[in-house]
């Protein structure tokens, strides 16, 4: 979800994805990993999931774009709150602080 929202309802979608998180983390993803893990997102109602426009250089096919829904960011809110919590004290163990 994080990477769906820093690329944008435009130009956030499976492979773009997947190279963020790669980017950022230095990991190898695999598009079908990010594939399942926006089903399961949609399913929950985190997440929504709509066709693009068609894109000549995909033969005629449009991207399947992901939308991060209220209940999503509500969702990272919650997950970095508690992050920050756990973390919390640990700076000079870590070396770093959020």
């Amino acid at each position: 979800m994080l990477a769906a929202l820093r690329l944008g309802t435009d130009e956030a979608y499976t492979v773009s994805i997947a190279k963020d998180i790669a980017a950022r983390t230095g990991r190898s993803v695999r598009r079908a990993n990010v594939y399942t893990t926006v089903q399961r997102l949609e399913a929950k109602g985190l997440v929504t999931t709509e066709l693009g426009q068609s894109r000549p250089e995909r033969g005629g096919r449009p991207r399947r774009l992901v939308n991060v829904e209220s209940a999503g960011v509500d969702a990272l809110r919650s997950t970095t709150k508690a992050i920050r919590s756990m973390i919390g004290g640990l700076s000079y163990v870590i070396g770093e602080s959020l």
